[in-house]
């Protein structure tokens, strides 16, 4: 049954890929994009990640995505004001797309070599919140406070910089 249901997402996240890429709609490409969050989130959940399945669907397909269409929406893009590319960057993506795809076909090689290894540990609760809290604030205390404390920094610098005077 999982491996149905990972095959199911795969195919939905490859699938909704594509259709970010080949839609005309901007806004029908940010939609085809959330879709490929909820199927990475659904393979989250199938690695026993749930912490990383959540974070991901808040952050990515609530926030980032809601961002990227109100920008699209507000932007107004018309083919008319869309500037025609040069032959060189075309050629660049061309050639870009082409490593990419060679490092594709490299990772499924290697995937295949591994064969049935597993890639999980013998426990089954390894991506639990339960325990990513206790080794949060055990081992990596120190840390998660100076990231706390670079991130309180980072957010009264905003407030400064965009403080009318």
């Amino acid at each position: 049954m999982i491996e149905i249901l990972f095959f199911f997402l795969s195919a939905l996240a490859v699938f909704s890929a594509i259709m970010v890429l080949v839609s005309k709609n901007p806004v029908h490409s940010v939609l085809w994009l959330i879709a490929v969050f909820f199927a990475i989130s659904g393979h989250y959940v199938l690695l026993n990640a749930q912490f990383l399945a959540i974070v991901n669907l808040i952050v990515y397909a609530g926030a980032i995505m809601v961002l990227f269409l109100f920008v699209i929406m507000l932007m107004n893009l018309n083919t008319e004001t869309e500037p025609q590319k040069h032959i060189w960057m075309k050629l660049a993506g061309v050639i870009s797309g082409g490593c990419f795809l060679m490092m594709l076909i490299s990772l499924v090689r290697q995937a295949v070599e591994m064969g049935g290894r597993k890639a999980m540990m013998a426990e089954g609760d390894i991506g639990l919140i339960k325990n990513l809290g206790k080794m949060l604030f055990s081992e990596y205390v120190v840390p998660f406070e100076i990231t706390s404390i670079l991130f309180l920094s980072a957010m009264v610098g905003a407030v400064v910089i965009g403080k009318k005077h």
